[in-house]
């Protein structure tokens, strides 16, 4: 898959950036070595690799000590309401950001 300059002008609008005409150009070259690469990747026999069960690096066989997972009561709705900066009585208000 190529990226085209049309990628770049739609994925910079979605996230609301104004490229240059030179940034544009980078974007396409650097976006496309990527994706290139990534698909190189796809290539791989990794048929051989076993599946990552953790990405830090701590060892495998040591006893990571996690929090328990429990159950605990939510903020009560007029308690969340008194913290917010402006609110209609139900919902919090915020300011538009999309212009679109």
């Amino acid at each position: 898959m190529a990226i085209t300059k049309q990628d770049v002008l739609y994925v910079s609008g979605l996230a609301n950036l104004d490229l240059t005409s030179a940034e544009q150009e980078r974007m396409v070259r650097d976006l496309g070595s990527i994706v290139e690469y990534v698909s190189r990747l796809g290539e791989l026999d990794t048929s051989d690799v076993p599946p990552m069960e953790q990405v830090s690096p701590q060892p495998a066989d040591s006893a990571v000590e996690q929090r328990e997972d429990v159950l605990r009561p939510c903020l009560p709705h007029e308690e969340a309401m008194k913290n917010a900066p402006a609110t209609d009585g139900r919902f919090f208000k915020v300011p538009k950001v999309i212009e679109r």
